[in-house]
């Protein structure tokens, strides 16, 4: 095989989602796993719709979970290359003029189903003479542009469904260029995919339709080039909310951007998009390069493959409470987070953000829960000067040795008086943190 070159091609008319990403993740995978190329290409052909604004927030979102391209392009740049392909095509009579509006076109498809048969197009613009295709120019019509397909049958042999097999004599032959004179995603993104060499194409099982008129179209983009490969196709299933139901809906609140906008870690969204679909178990990898070696196609399964936002909040709070210090360092230094404090709190946050509620317990004033005073007041005339790593286990031997509790009995009034909640961090090292003078204070019921 030669060498292996994968591309993700969001439009920029809009902020890219987990399902988009979802697509992302596989190809760069799988380029990562087989040593070859990713390429971000920016499909650009509207004008009216892309903007710079989201063709940069898609490289910054990408660049935050980890993928990263080693090539570049953008198809607003090649308009040049569209437009031989299209000249080509025309003139090999696999490119023909349509007149029909598209309300003409509508009455056509309803009259159709009407009757019981499939809505396509009846290729009646193949007929037309040249004497009526100026008499439709000269009411002012513009021409859009369909491929004339075989109406034969195309196979391939896809990496997750098998052997798949289209006939194309039930699909309309597609519209490649409006009206307008405006390139659809089909012809520029097959005139890339051939100049490019990419010889694999990953995306959504929704395009398998798509599919097999784009092979006809790569065959014959070949052909004009004099040179280029079939790429091999990969059609994953799509992803669906917990309830089975269609994202849709819900796509602007799962965008990469209002992810990380909410707290969640960029480790989180990899690791749960990677698993989904698959044979194997979701679990939380703090490097993306962890999930390179697991990956294969073998393991997709056809079924949709259900997200939950809830569960990317409980693999968030696992990546969390794994991540060594230096891993997040540059993101709390400034909090005034060490080392120290990180490794007491992590295990208790689910959002990197929450450790600084742990951090303001600790130094700054809280109110002390007092349950039982006479035995807080107790504690606090036991606190030695100096704390250490033995100072609360010291602590508590005493308390339990002059008391005679035990159990929660001992431990919660303590805990309510040194945090104010009955739940948290191991006390040993959140008493040594707090220090001696503040939790006297504490002990003693004073806000401190």
């Amino acid at each position: 095989m030669s060498q292996v070159k994968v591309r993700f091609a969001p439009s920029p008319t809009g902020k890219i989602h987990v399902g988009n990403v979802r697509a992302a993740l596989f190809n760069w995978l799988f380029a990562q796993k087989e040593g070859g190329i990713f390429m971000l290409r920016s499909d650009d052909t509207d004008q009216a719709r892309s903007t710079k604004e989201y063709e940069d927030g898609i490289q910054r979102d990408l660049a935050w979970l980890g993928i990263t391209h080693q090539e570049f392009a953008r198809q607003s740049e090649r308009f040049g290359e569209y437009d031989a392909a299209a000249a080509w095509l025309k003139n090999e009579g696999l490119l023909y003029a349509c007149y029909e509006t598209a309300e003409e076109l509508d009455r056509k498809r309803k009259l159709q189903r009407a009757r019981g048969l499939p809505p396509v197009y009846d290729r009646a613009a193949l007929e037309l003479s040249e004497e009526q295709k100026t008499a439709f120019e000269a009411e002012g019509r513009k021409p859009h542009w369909r491929l004339k397909l075989s109406q034969q049958p195309v196979e391939w042999q896809d990496l997750i469904r098998g052997e798949v097999k289209v006939d194309t004599s039930a699909v309309s032959d597609p519209v490649l260029i409006r009206e307008d004179g405006q390139y659809l995603y089909t012809l520029p993104s097959c005139v890339d995919d051939v100049d490019f060499n990419i010889s694999h194409v990953i995306r959504g099982e929704d395009h398998v339709t798509n599919t097999a008129t784009q092979i006809e179209l790569f065959g014959h983009l070949i052909r004009f080039n004099g040179a280029g490969t079939m790429p091999v196709f990969a059609h994953h299933s799509l992803l669906v909310g917990a309830d089975g139901e269609g994202l849709s809906k819900r796509l602007g609140s799962l965008s990469i951007e209002g992810l990380r906008e909410a707290g969640l870690e960029p480790q989180a969204i990899t690791s749960l998009l990677a698993r989904l679909g698959t044979a194997d178990p979701v679990q939380p990898k703090g490097d993306i390069q962890e999930l390179v070696e697991d990956f294969s196609f073998d393991k997709m399964g056809r079924a949709p493959a259900r997200f939950d936002p809830q569960e990317l909040e409980q693999l968030n709070a696992k990546i969390l409470h794994e991540l060594p210090y230096d891993r997040v360092a540059e993101r709390l230094g400034a909090e005034g987070i060490d080392e120290t404090l990180w490794l007491a709190v992590r295990g208790n946050i689910e959002k990197l953000q929450d450790v600084t509620s742990w951090r303001d317990m600790i130094r700054a004033e809280i109110d002390p829960v007092i349950e039982d005073k006479p035995f807080t007041d107790e504690a606090a005339s036991l606190v030695p000067d100096q704390l250490h790593d033995e100072s609360w286990s010291d602590l508590v031997a005493a308390l339990k040795e002059k008391t005679g509790r035990k159990g929660k009995q001992l431990f919660m009034p303590l805990r309510l008086a040194l945090t104010g909640l009955s739940h948290g961090p191991d006390m040993p090292v959140i008493f040594k943190l707090i220090g001696a003078e503040k939790a006297r204070a504490r002990f003693r019921g004073e806000r401190a």
